[in-house]
């Protein structure tokens, strides 16, 4: 026998009048604790410091183990008392407690079917029947990190996640958690629970519940808590979680009846569980690297948080009321929507989709509409950084709760965004104007380019598009050739888009001298009197068209040589989208003179600027002041510094890059057997699918089939081009392998179909 066991003999032997005991080690977290086996039973010896706190929950502890053992078919620990009569003694700086060692399979080591769901429902809400009424004034006073009410403890163990993207999954339901569990906390209903019924505490005999271990964790809070625990556990490694998640609903809510409001919350408490479990893994890994007890539901835990993201908290919600018997949350037809929307809305702003979508959340790449549904977004690139990123989302709060105004004052937010943006630029574009959006930065760009250069006419490509405003109208052949469109102004010149598909060309060299060529004649023509020409890097309204490669550098110089700049418009395609490449102009090896930023800038946030040289700003500080009232004002600098963050912190550019490709190939090799897919385009995470007939003319209706058909699978993607055939994913940074595989498959489907 080694010293430390001596040690413990000779406690049990003064104490609880137990010799010769065989002693070994088990694992425990705020306790050390050991098997000891006599020659008539078992026990687990508990050792603690020896503080007031732990002698008051011992006690409290205790006497709730005792009126636990009323329900004689299942089995407790049993509290021993020391021959002094007290359930825990001192000596030194320790305290030791006995119990009865509780014999049983493990739940986590036999297959939990929803029979045996049902089961632990009922068997919990029979402990809750009893320990809820219960008055224990150390149990109620007590505070734990692993009790939700106090859910706010672990924040503070985020940092100790290393994955970036797992911490922001993490702060993502810490989020969710303020928003939507914190205002309701006063309806929940309060009492003492075990708060631990996971599969390494819960035990069954004959693949039924026998019984529960380790009361250390019970306390005084929410008493919908148990079930949130108790759920949370029971669905890890569960494909399908929601249909075990009700017959343990089912099971409780049978002997002790649920409220609506519990029910409501339980989806963001079960969050809140997982969340609770991974951050304390993380920590406890960095204290104590080589303990498994903390960390045996890490991987699980992980899985089922990423799980839960694509459950829609509102199918969540209805079906956890249906295992009660309660009625699904209420919610207006479209129908009735759609009446609404009509009545208040012009119908020049369209809706997407044969069958509109009614929205109501969303969370990195997933949306989730009125009715429940999980949505996958493949379309929406405003929100670069994903939907509700909970660092771009704080620090909006964060400065809107402390300060907002305008460029006309001086603060941090402004000089520290601006630093920031501007180190992605080379050092010639080193001068920024913030507006609200991608069209007024448009429209700024071309009024810079014609004070700058005295000269009027805009060079503009073919199909491009760069906003809302007039002057944005005015330089998008895209909308000014539209139907309702004004036509071509006098001062307009137009490059022909220069699309490499289609063109008759055997290379992309040739494709680009024709092209080139046309545009070179059109400069010539027009000599000394352009000011500016403006291109997409890869237009996207034209249908995903990348320029040639060598196309910029045939066309700028030419520009500039008549005394024009030539202006990059990144509204689309910057950002770190095209994974490679940070901004779409250097793919073609070219540094612009302006460069107009929008969209993904702010992640939904309505924010834009332009990049300029200092030359060019110079000639705008011409006595008449610029001033846009929202531009650059502070809430919008920290949300598009946070945007920034994020890229770099989670690497979203290289993500795009990855998983772009990846998309990539999988699009190429479904067009290989399914020939309507004739091309396949883009960069990164910005990319096109034409779709073409057996004559290889355009297919509208092809294309249309399969937006609608992937939409009405839950999945968003776009079309466009002039012909409206091509297929738009652009999808936000959080997207990935996963997700192209849903995305393919559900196309695949949909082809087949056809």
């Amino acid at each position: 026998m080694e010293e430390w066991q001596k040690s413990i003999a000779k406690v049990l032997q003064h104490h609880f009048d137990i010799s010769k005991p065989s002693i070994s080690g088990m694992e425990g977290y705020e306790s050390r604790n050991f098997k000891i086996v006599s020659q008539e039973n078992s026990y687990v010896l508990k050792v603690y410091e020896a503080t007031p706190s732990n002698k008051a929950e011992i006690d409290g502890e205790s006497n709730n183990l005792m009126q636990l053992q009323e329900l004689h078919r299942y089995d407790f620990p049993l509290p021993l008392k020391s021959k002094n009569g007290t359930y825990w003694i001192q000596e030194n700086d320790t305290l030791y407690r006995l119990l009865t060692y509780v014999e049983g399979e493990f739940l986590g080591d036999i297959s939990r079917s929803k029979t045996l769901a049902h089961a632990l429902g009922v068997f919990l809400a029979e402990i809750d029947t009893i320990t809820i009424p219960m008055y224990d004034a150390p149990t109620m006073a007590k505070q734990t990190a692993w009790d939700l009410r106090h859910f706010y403890k672990n924040e503070k163990f985020i940092a100790y996640i290393p994955d970036p993207k797992h911490r922001s999954l993490v702060e993502y339901f810490f989020m969710q958690f303020k928003e939507k569990v914190i205002p309701q906390q006063g309806r929940l209903r309060m009492g003492i629970v075990h708060n631990d019924a996971n599969e390494w505490n819960v035990l069954t005999r004959n693949n039924s519940i026998s019984g529960i271990i380790d009361f250390g964790d019970m306390c005084y809070t929410w008493t919908i808590n148990e079930l949130a625990v108790a759920l949370t556990y029971y669905m890890m490694e569960k494909e399908d979680p929601l249909e075990y998640a009700v017959a343990l609903i089912k099971g409780y809510h049978s002997i002790r009846p649920l409220e609506t409001i519990e029910l409501d919350v339980l989806y963001y408490l079960i969050a809140a569980r997982l969340c609770t479990s991974v951050c304390n893994s993380a920590y406890a890994k960095k204290q104590n690297p080589n303990s498994a007890y903390i960390i045996v539901s890490e991987k699980p835990a992980w899985k089922l948080l990423h799980l839960w993201l694509t459950i829609h908290p509102i199918a969540a919600n209805n079906a956890f009321r249906k295992a009660a018997g309660f009625p699904s949350i209420p919610t207006n037809t479209l129908k009735k929507e759609l009446e609404l929307r009509k009545k208040f809305i012009s119908s020049s702003l369209s809706l997407s989709y044969k069958e509109p979508i009614h929205m109501v959340r969303s969370a990195f790449q997933y949306m989730y509409d009125d009715k429940g549904n999980t949505i996958l977004d493949a379309y929406n690139n405003i929100m670069l950084v994903g939907h509700c990123h909970p660092k771009v989302v704080e620090a909006g709060q964060r400065t809107f709760a402390r300060l907002n105004t305008n460029t006309r004052y001086v603060y941090d937010e402004l000089q520290s965004y601006s630093e920031k943006l501007l180190s992605k630029f080379p050092d010639s574009l080193n001068k920024i104007f913030f507006v609200n959006s991608g069209s007024a930065a448009s429209d700024l760009a071309i009024r810079l380019a014609q004070t700058h250069t005295q000269k009027n006419k805009i060079m503009v490509m073919e199909h491009g598009y760069h906003g809302n405003t007039r002057m944005g109208v005015d330089i998008s052949h895209y909308k000014y050739e539209h139907q309702g469109g004004t036509g071509k102004k006098e001062y307009i010149l137009e490059a022909p888009m220069p699309k490499i598909f289609g063109s008759g060309f055997d290379t992309e060299a040739d494709a680009c001298t024709y092209y080139a060529g046309k545009t070179q004649s059109e400069i010539e023509k027009y000599k000394s009197e352009i000011g500016a020409f403006i291109a997409e890097p890869i237009i996207g309204c034209g249908g995903q068209v990348p320029l040639p490669k060598d196309y910029l550098r045939h066309i700028y110089p030419k520009i500039r040589a008549q005394g024009g700049v030539c202006i990059s418009d990144e509204v689309q395609v910057g950002f770190g989208r095209l994974g490679k490449y940070f901004w779409g102009y250097q793919m073609y090896d070219v540094v612009p003179d302006i460069v107009i930023l929008g969209k993904p800038m702010g992640n939904g946030h309505p924010i834009g600027a332009v990049i300029t040289t200092n030359e060019i700003a110079q000639s705008f500080e011409n006595g008449l002041e610029f001033f846009s009232s929202f531009g650059g004002n502070p809430v919008s600098c920290a949300i598009g510094e946070a945007v920034l963050d994020v890229i770099q912190e989670e690497q979203l550019d290289a993500q795009a890059q990855q998983t772009g490709s990846y998309l990539k190939d999988l699009l190429v090799d479904l067009g290989k057997r399914f020939p309507e897919l004739a091309d396949v385009r883009g960069e990164g995470l910005f990319l096109g699918v034409e779709i073409t007939d057996e004559n290889n003319q355009p297919d509208k209706k092809h294309a249309q089939y399969l937006k609608n058909g992937l939409r009405n699978n839950n999945i968003l993607i776009g079309t466009d081009g002039p012909q409206d055939n091509v297929l738009k994913i652009k999808p936000p940074l959080y997207f990935n392998r996963d997700n192209c595989n849903m995305l393919i498959s559900q196309m695949e489907m949909l082809l087949q179909k056809k």
